[in-house]
Formats: C-alpha cells, structure tokens, sequence
C-alpha cells in the first residue's frame, strides 16, 4: 500500500506556540542526541567528541534556580576537561537574554543564529517513486558524497546516528540508481524532525530536495506525525525559500555563544 500525503502552507500562528516550541525543542535533542550528557540546574550538557556544535553544547532549557555565572564556570572547566571549548546554544523558548549578555561580557562570540521552522502534515500527494529507503551505513556513505564533505567525521557521525532511539528513517531520492539527495527523518510521537538534508550539487535547482522532503513527510505521516519540523541557518535563503514554499513557518530561534 503506497501512502501519500501533503503539506499545507496554511497560516500557523506559530510563533505565539510556546508548547509547541518546547515540544519541539525536547523531540530535536532527542532525534541529535549526544554521545553523552549530564544536567545541571535546568541545562543540558552535550559531549560528542567534538562532532558537530549542536551535539557538544550547552543547552538551557527549563528555569535555572542557582547563579549563572558559577554555573558557567563549572561548565568551562568541565568542557575544558574534555578538550572541547564551551559553547551553549541559547533559543527563544526559555528566556535566554540574561544569560546571552553575560556570555557576551564574557568574551563569548555569537554565530550561526538558526530558524526552526514547523509544518503541519496534511492532505495527500503521491510519494515519489524514486524515494529509496538506505541502510545507515549506505546512507552515510550518500550523505558524504553528496555534501562533498570530508570522510575523517564519518566514523564520529556513524555514532551519533546510531545513538537515535526514536522511530526514524534513512532516505533519499535516486537518479540513475545513485542516491543524488538525502535526509534523515526522526519520528517522536506527534513530531517528525528533518536532519542532514542535502542534495549533490549536480543535482540542485531540479526539483530533487523538495521530492525528498515531501516523501519524507509521508514516511512519517503513515506512523501518525501531525507536524514537521527542521532547522535552517538564518543566511541559508535559498533553503528557506524552498522551506517556505512547501509551508514551514517559523517557530522559534536559536544560535550559539562560543567561548574565546
């Protein structure tokens, strides 16, 4: 049975949705988790080896009781302890302010500030015909070649994605046989999450990177997902136009304090 779906670019008041902002700030921890990680006083501390920002940083996300600044202290030698420079990633769920201008008087950088960007799953259109399902390990060696990347982080990458405990899928979009656009699609609940979309670059501009994110959305809408979310980077336009032609809206920010 083939299961076909659409997505509605109706209007979202998303932006005024902090349950749902929370929601899918908790389910995209969850779908990029860390290799380990400790909490502290409404923080989460991520430690990846290094692999990525996202998955060794620290993120505050419920109110914190204890002060600020010694919380951050601790966090810079436990980091320091592990060959990683300190770096948070403040949203716009939680209050973030106080914490952003002490991190600034500190010395921290601000980059990379991020849009993530929600959907609702409606309606149906036909999966495309060329959406393959990959096993990790073929998936990677797709994802390598097509981000044109290089290899020395796939074992790292390896790791991480096999550390996904939620429902997920790895797909891509073939021509000609050979897996030209892929992505990786996590299932919480209600939630599905987009991760490492990417499309060769012979490939870009034909139509292949919005085939993959509508056949993923019907991957997950076939397992009971009622909203999809991703995150793009703010100076990405070319991502966001496509994003917002297939109806995302946004739904909350976040960027990253990285330590002098």
């Amino acid at each position: 049975m083939v299961f076909v779906v659409s997505i509605r670019s109706q209007t979202v008041n998303a932006m005024h949705d902090p349950q749902l902002a929370r929601r899918v700030e908790e389910a995209s921890l969850n779908a990029w988790p860390a290799l380990q990680q400790m909490l502290l006083d409404g923080w989460v501390l991520r430690f990846s080896r290094g692999f990525t920002k996202r998955a060794n940083s620290i993120v505050p996300l419920y109110p914190s009781q204890q002060d600020s600044l010694d919380k951050i202290r601790y966090c810079e030698n436990v980091y320091a302890r592990n060959n990683l420079r300190t770096i948070f990633r403040l949203t716009t769920v939680v209050d973030s302010a106080p914490l952003d201008r002490t991190l600034e008087a500190r010395g921290y950088a601000r980059i990379d500030p991020t849009l993530v960007l929600v959907c609702p799953i409606e309606r149906p259109t036909p999966i495309d015909a060329r959406f393959i399902e990959l096993p990790r390990g073929e998936w990677l060696d797709a994802y390598v070649r097509n981000s044109e990347i290089p290899a020395s982080g796939a074992q790292l990458h390896a790791l991480l994605l096999a550390s996904i405990q939620s429902e997920h899928v790895f797909g891509a979009i073939a021509a000609d046989g050979v897996p030209i656009a892929c992505g990786l699609a996590v299932l919480e609940r209600e939630l599905l999450g987009l991760f490492d979309l990417v499309t060769h670059p012979s490939g870009r501009r034909r139509g292949y990177a919005s085939t993959l994110v509508e056949s993923l959305l019907a991957w997950g809408a076939s397992r009971g997902a009622r909203y999809t979310y991703l995150q793009v980077i703010e100076a990405n336009h070319p991502a966001r136009a496509l994003y917002e032609r297939l109806g995302f809206v946004e739904l909350y920010r976040y960027w990253y304090r990285v330590a002098p």
